[in-house]
């Protein structure tokens, strides 16, 4: 399968997956392992802005340990908070700041998830251990995807 037919059926099994759920822990955590079932990324995961303000807490993730928190504008994940905006890195040696949770890491994409006000209520991270792994599908598609988890979390 290509990598947007993969997508498509990630989407399509993750909407039945998490669909009529209302625990936010079990939707995050079905849907880091459903990701990881679909493609072999080295870190999958969630951080969510917390109730201590100016940063993002781990959330639900399938990998390695992780950084626990994540302050406002630092780091590929709090870039993406502070700019509402997709963030694909082909090689985070090369992002300003990046905040390094494992050495392993070599690209990255972080997607925001907005509430139906538009604020972020945190950042969907994927890692890889190549460089350039992500692009436009990738980018695209996971939006999508926080789309639907937010969607449902909302119904929850």
């Amino acid at each position: 399968m290509t990598k947007q037919e993969t997508y498509t059926q990630l989407l399509a099994d993750l909407k039945t997956l998490i669909s009529g759920e209302h625990d936010h822990i079990s939707i995050l955590a079905n849907t880091t392992a459903a990701i990881r079932e679909a493609f072999p990324f080295f870190w999958i995961g969630f951080y969510l802005v917390s109730e201590e303000p100016g940063y993002l807490h781990l959330g639900p993730f399938q990998g390695t340990t992780a950084c626990f928190k994540i302050p406002y504008g630092r780091g590929v994940c709090g870039t993406a908070w502070k700019e509402s905006k997709t963030q694909v890195v082909p090689d985070v040696e090369q992002f300003p700041g990046h905040i390094a949770c494992s050495s392993l890491s070599r690209s990255e994409i972080v997607v925001p998830m907005f509430n139906h006000m538009g604020d972020v209520i945190g950042v969907l991270d994927i890692d890889s251990t190549d460089l350039n792994t992500f692009d436009d599908i990738d980018a695209t598609n996971l939006e999508q995807l926080c789309k639907i988890v937010v969607d449902t979390l909302s119904e929850a």
